[in-house]
């Protein structure tokens, strides 16, 4: 199919601004659809559920429902397996403690050097209260790549979990997760796979990334603000988080704590309908049009992925790419020596180019990067970015270097 990239502009009213966005990997700009599903449901008839077969109530059941089957489409999973979370980094949390109940001292966690701080921390946090010991796993600050060596030291017959990015929010870099989930269940592990950057980019199927627990964002792609779960309903039933006495034991709801936001489930599960529509007339059903729309979505930010790449090689070594690894996301950090990344984010805000700088709460591959900077200027790519947007970004940073 032809990618029209200026139809699917058309849907996302915050473009009328004027700004090239190049945040995505913060948060993706909102399709008009995904608001209007949001407000219908919101200013619709609307009760919280308590039995009574009435029009409202029913709106919250077909809100919930309506979720769970549109993210049981995009991650590969049964609805009985979708939850539904405030975000990803309290889905980790809350889902860190369930597990750590299962866990006695002396047995072990591994967390990756690669990963944004919701997904080690929690599990730094845990096992330090149940006496875990924690290992990691390495990356080359050199190639961006994750160190084979350092995944076969930190899997032992002692891992009962093994928490791992599916793609670097920072670096892009995707991680050998198949092989490392076939590594970590070989010993008896979990495998927590963060895919809030991954699921932007990529069709979610569990079981070909070997993943027990997914977790994912929906405003990374083009939804509200929350947190979504995908797992084996067996899986679930095995885990008992602390909730309410008079509050449901049936999966997934037991993970869901308190009245859940029905605009929201609304909103997010638009935004994979509009992710199914973007191949037009791709056929079969919803999971296979998703597939055909993602890989015209990544075809098109992989090309202008080389587009950046090549701009900002012509630039020569007064821009250093750190986003070096064979598969990766089309997103990228880089650094001026000489010059403050913060600078630079300042000057092509002022040309309404929104390219941030930070460390975007990647503690962990920051560190391990060692830059002489404190932020970094990350480049990353969403659905409606377009080759006038990089134009700009590209022209935007030759004139800071030249200020």
């Amino acid at each position: 199919m032809t990618y029209d990239v200026a139809a699917l502009r058309s849907h996302f009213p915050s473009l009328r601004s004027g700004i090239a966005h190049f945040d995505g990997p913060g948060g993706t700009q909102t399709p008009r659809e995904v608001g209007q599903a949001m407000a219908a449901t919101l200013t619709g008839p609307l009760s919280n559920l308590g039995g009574a077969a009435v029009a409202s109530e029913r709106a919250a059941e077909e809100a919930i429902a309506a979720f769970r089957s549109a993210y049981a489409d995009l991650l590969g999973v049964p609805p009985t397996g979708v939850v539904h979370g405030r975000s990803a980094t309290q889905l980790t949390y809350d889902f860190s403690r369930a597990l750590a109940k299962t866990w006695r001292a002396g047995d072990e966690v591994v967390v990756s050097r690669l990963d944004h701080d919701c997904n080690v921390r929690p599990w730094v946090q845990a096992a330090e209260a149940h006496g875990l010991a924690v290992r990691w796993i390495d990356f080359d600050p050199a190639t961006s790549e994750a160190l084979w060596e350092s995944v076969e030291a930190a899997i032992t017959p002692r891992t009962r979990l093994v928490a791992v990015t599916g793609a670097s929010n920072l670096l892009g870099t995707k991680p050998p997760v198949r092989r490392i989930a076939d590594a970590a269940h070989a010993v008896g592990a979990l495998v927590w796979v963060d895919g809030v950057h991954y699921a932007a980019h990529e069709l979610v199927d569990l079981e070909a990334l070997g993943a027990d627990l997914f977790v994912c964002s929906p405003y990374k792609f083009l939804g509200p603000h929350c947190g979504v779960l995908g797992a084996s309903p067996e899986l679930l039933e095995t885990l008992h988080p602390d909730k309410l006495l008079p509050s449901t034991e049936v999966v997934p709801e037991r993970f869901e704590l308190g009245t859940l936001p029905y605009e929201a489930l609304a909103g997010a599960a638009a935004a994979v309908d509009f992710l199914a529509g973007i191949a037009g007339s791709a056929g079969g059903d919803r999971r296979e049009r998703l597939r055909a729309g993602l890989h015209a979505v990544d075809e098109h930010e992989q090309r202008l992925r080389r587009r950046i790449e090549d701009g900002l090689a012509a630039l020569g070594d007064r821009v250093v790419l750190h986003s070096r690894a064979a598969d990766r996301t089309p997103t990228l950090l880089l650094t001026m020596p000489g010059r403050k990344t913060w600078d630079a984010y300042a000057f092509l805000a002022a040309r309404d180019v929104l390219a941030p700088a930070g460390s975007f709460y990647a503690y962990e591959p920051f560190r391990r990067l060692g830059l002489d900077d404190e932020n970094g200027l990350r480049l990353g790519l969403a659905p409606y970015v377009d080759d006038d947007d990089v134009d700009r970004v590209l022209d935007g940073i030759g004139a800071f270097l030249q200020s």
